[in-house]
């Protein structure tokens, strides 16, 4: 059988390494498409592929319909809205994802930006301190637990929105339980974002929201652009001269954002969370143990789709 790691932004070579001994290891033949430019270099090169291995590459249904022998495709990182779930589950494709593997690398990046943020850019003018402020984390999943943690590290006061999470799992790692988007937003000077982008969460994050930050809040956004209802950004931006927001993933509308607003936004120039060896290593060896128990033992333990 052959697993074929296809990246636009290709692994380090450390991870292609583990991933190749893995894989190999197991007895299958691991085929390399990186770099790629053209869409037709994936469909050419998944043809006869029985896994796919990718990170932030597309897989939609034209890929789905090149890949006759594909089995499985593993996303290196938590979030999967690149690939086409409804379409892999019509091809009777597993589809899964690593959840955890880059979750520091992600909030290392929160704090990166939050700490710019409130030192002006570096602009050379006084800036403000994270200690005793208080920070929300919209959604606890892993990067949300992470985020957490550091924050507890500057001393911050943390609280949490999250449905899906029970509260005492929130209460034993110190952080306050918040029940309503609200109270998250109105309570809190510095809010987190890690929501996945959903036909529910899309554009959920706006005018409203952002109105209800204290003085001098901040918003810290290295989930989805698709949350943002940039338009609400930019009036929110605009009528409430003291906020800032900070993005790992940069908006449709970034150029007018940058030039109206100028030191008061930034945005990474691709998303960066998980450009860091460890998080590029981590992910790779884990998608690449993931196919192999898939391949070898029918195991989808992380499987995302029906």
């Amino acid at each position: 059988m052959k697993v074929l790691v296809a990246t636009e932004k290709p692994f380090a070579a450390v991870a292609v390494d583990g991933i190749r001994k893995v894989i190999e290891g197991a007895g299958y033949e691991l085929e390399l498409l990186e770099k790629y430019t053209d869409k037709a270099d994936l469909l050419a090169a998944v043809a006869n592929a029985d896994a796919l291995i990718i990170r932030s590459d597309k897989v939609d249904a034209e890929v789905l319909d090149a890949a006759k022998q594909l089995k499985v495709v593993v996303r290196a990182g938590a979030g999967y809205d690149n690939v086409d779930l409804a379409a892999a589950t019509a091809h009777g494709v597993c589809v899964e994802n690593t959840p955890g593997q880059n979750s520091n690398a992600v909030a290392e990046l929160v704090f990166g930006m939050t700490v710019m943020a409130v030192r002006n850019m570096y602009n050379g003018t006084s800036g403000s301190e994270l200690k005793d402020k208080k920070i929300g984390i919209h959604a606890f999943g892993q990067v949300g637990r992470n985020v957490a943690r550091i924050a507890k590290g500057f001393g911050m006061e943390v609280s949490a929105l999250d449905p899906y999470c029970p509260d005492e799992v929130m209460v034993e790692a110190g952080v306050a339980p918040v029940h309503s988007v609200e109270d998250l937003y109105k309570n809190n000077k510095f809010v987190s974002l890690h929501i996945p982008a959903t036909p529910e969460t899309k554009k959920s994050v706006g005018y409203d929201l952002l109105m209800m930050l204290p003085k001098n809040g901040v918003l810290i956004n290295t989930a989805r652009k698709e949350v943002i209802d940039e338009e609400g950004l930019q009036r929110a931006l605009r009528d409430r001269a003291d906020i800032k927001y900070v993005a790992d993933i940069r908006p449709d509308i970034a150029d007018d954002l940058k030039a109206e607003f100028t030191d008061r936004v930034f945005f990474t120039p691709k998303k960066m969370g998980a450009q860091t060896s460890e998080a590029n290593i981590n992910a790779g060896i884990a998608a690449a143990n993931q196919v192999v128990a898939f391949l070898r033992d029918g195991i989808d333990r992380f499987r995302v789709n029906k």
